[in-house]
């Protein structure tokens, strides 16, 4: 007796649909990985349009009515002074840069560049003391001598100064564009903040997706507020120091402070030549008391952060930190505010989904 054996036709319709679905994923991941390409330039300042016009629309909102109603000219008066209020400072302290080492070129070239000899208070200096004198001493005494015997220190150091100076200028250039990225979306606030709802609705439903445009702005307003709360306490903290002791402008150091802290950098970019200044200037004691406050003042935000992020949030603190810090090391500044979304998002569903098991 045969036994009946399985057909490996395959149904033609079945063929044909099959052939059909693989053309159609892959014209669409082709369409994908384009569209990505093109769009890859603009994510970042995109992203951080987004981030300011979250950030910035109070502002907005609250000059509207002062300008009788004009959404677009309020909204073009806010972008305008944040990109002045970025673009002049950088441009005066790259000026500065810029001709400072201009003028040690020439100097160097003519033989006119003198390096006066290092006071004896510099030995004192902790772990570095010796060395330093050593290093300056040697530069006072014979000049031409030592930029030849350290030509390839010199030549790195001046190269990275330069690229820190070009990198900085395209950073800037960035911030520009998602300021007026940022002033076109306060101006169309209603479309984008209902495109953003529906988005989310069709990513995560009515509930809880319905939740995640007014929480995305909320966590976003609330990282700003504790960065620039701590930023800004964190260099009146730093400022009493620099006033008390006496430092040589002491206000053009605040404001640079002022900005590395907003940017996350660490103050001790500036403070560690004002310490070095204050050993070669101060009796040794009230410098070692100067540079134990400042080390204590740089180091506050670490402790300030936790109490001011993810004040007024239904989300806890502790999500809101976690998420800041984690985005930040992840993906730099931009990493601080998306982190901090992402995980707040998670904290929303991991909670509704612990509701629906408790059920």
């Amino acid at each position: 007796m045969e036994q009946p054996t399985e057909s490996t036709n395959f149904d033609p319709q079945f063929v044909r649909n099959m052939i059909e679905s693989t053309l159609r994923i892959g014209l669409l991941l082709i369409l994908l990985v384009f569209a990505y390409d093109i769009i890859k330039p603009f994510i970042t300042p995109i992203i951080w349009g987004a981030i300011i016009a979250m950030a910035a629309f109070p502002l907005v909102k609250w000059l509207e009515p002062k300008l009788g109603g004009r959404r677009g000219l309020a909204a073009t008066l806010i972008t305008l002074f944040f990109i002045l209020a970025l673009v002049i400072p950088t441009w005066s302290v790259t000026d500065a840069t810029l001709g400072g080492l201009k003028k040690l070129h020439t100097g160097l070239e003519s033989g006119e560049l003198r390096v006066p000899p290092p006071a004896a208070k510099v030995q004192d200096w902790p772990l570095v003391g010796d060395k330093v004198f050593t290093a300056w001493n040697n530069a006072s005494l014979d000049l031409e001598a030592f930029m030849q015997k350290n030509a390839a220190q010199i030549k790195e150091l001046i190269g990275t100064v330069l690229k820190r100076i070009g990198g900085s200028l395209m950073g800037v250039l960035m911030f520009v564009v998602a300021l007026v990225i940022a002033g076109g979306f306060m101006t169309y606030a209603e479309s984008c903040g209902q495109a953003a709802h529906r988005f989310f609705v069709r990513v995560g439903g009515l509930n809880p997706g319905g939740e995640w445009a007014p929480l995305t702005v909320a966590t976003v307003r609330s990282v700003l507020q504790g960065v620039v709360g701590v930023a800004i306490i964190q260099t009146i903290l730093i400022s009493i120091g620099l006033f008390v002791a006496g430092i040589p402008g002491a206000p053009i150091w605040c404001v640079i402070i002022l900005f590395l802290a907003i940017a996350q950098l660490p103050p001790l970019i500036v403070l560690a030549p004002i310490m070095a200044y204050a050993f070669s200037t101060m009796d040794t004691t009230w410098a070692i008391v100067f540079t134990v406050y400042q080390l204590v003042a740089g180091a506050s935000d670490s402790f300030l952060k936790p109490l001011l992020m993810g004040r007024g949030l239904d989300i806890p603190m502790p999500v809101i930190l976690i998420g800041a810090i984690g985005g930040m090391i992840m993906s730099g500044i931009v990493g601080l505010f998306v982190g901090a979304v992402v995980l707040s998002i998670w904290y929303n569903l991991f909670g509704l989904w612990m509701e629906q098991q408790a059920q």
